[in-house]
């Protein structure tokens, strides 16, 4: 079993805090490390990066799960390598949006209508400021991530930039933070008794609508569609069931974590089988 002793103190920044609320993460030799709150967020989190890797979405951030040990307590958790460059540093949308226009962005977009409008007033406001090209497409690419994994953690403070002080550049982070893909939280929204429809009704994507296929469309209808998958939807249930059974001999997840993935996963590619080699 991978095991991790954690020295630092934990870290609180704004880029901790999702939808859901405040998660323990730490940066220690080179890894960022974050431990579960809300159920099995770290299983989830590996799954969706590891799918990920068959598919054509290049920049994404790769995640192991490993067991924490901090300060007398042990916590399911998962690490990924650090990626911020020497002199970047992680800017929320929310943090950009506030410092140039004196209001956050979830402020703002609550007073925008419909979904397309939230995207675009986004995306423009993103590239006025920085300069950036293209943030549409990276914009899309992860709303099509999060439909696909039923991601409900997406919130304006966890869409990154990374800033380089020295150079007063930014770039795109890479995609990252699906913790709470499939529906992982077992202690709120979604306990182990309920069932998929339960949990579907239980959702709500964000930030642009409260549904995931809305906002894809939305995102899809402005800047294209991207996401697609190397295998066959045959193939990628057997790569997630494969996963699952090895994962098992890292970090002890629960049968009915490890079923509840696999029978979403079956669900989404019936949905989206569109986006899988034939």
């Amino acid at each position: 079993m991978n095991k991790v002793e954690i020295s630092k103190e934990y870290i609180v920044t704004g880029a901790e805090h999702s939808s859901m609320g405040s998660q323990l993460k730490w940066q220690q030799d080179g890894y960022w490390y974050k431990a579960d709150s809300h159920g099995f967020e770290s299983l989830a989190e590996t799954v969706a990066a590891h799918l990920l890797q068959h598919s054509n979405i290049d920049d994404f951030i790769d995640y192991e799960p490993v067991m924490i040990d901090y300060k007398g307590h042990t916590f399911r958790g998962c690490r990924s390598k650090n990626f911020k460059k020497e002199n970047e540093e992680l800017i929320t949308l929310e943090r950009l949006a506030k410092n140039y226009t004196g209001f956050g962005l979830a402020h703002t977009l609550k007073r925008i209508g419909e979904a397309k409008e939230r995207i675009l007033y986004t995306v423009e406001l993103v590239e006025n400021i920085t300069g950036l090209e293209s943030f549409g497409v990276y914009l899309t690419k992860m709303l099509e991530i999060d439909a696909f994994f039923l991601n409900e953690g997406r919130n304006t403070d966890n869409i990154m930039l990374l800033y380089d002080v020295n150079q007063r550049e930014y770039r795109p982070a890479p995609y990252f933070d699906m913790g709470h893909s499939f529906f992982s939280d077992t202690k709120g929204a979604c306990p182990p008794e309920k069932g998929m429809v339960e949990c579907y009704s239980a959702i709500t994507a964000k930030p642009f609508s409260a549904h995931f296929d809305e906002q894809m469309k939305a995102a899809n209808e402005l800047y294209g569609t991207y996401l697609r998958f190397d295998l066959s939807p045959k193939e990628m249930i057997n790569t997630v069931r494969d996963m699952l059974n090895s994962i098992s001999t890292q970090v002890r997840y629960e049968d009915v974590e490890k079923r509840r993935i696999g029978e979403i996963f079956r669900f989404q590619t019936r949905k989206y089988q569109d986006r899988f080699k034939e």
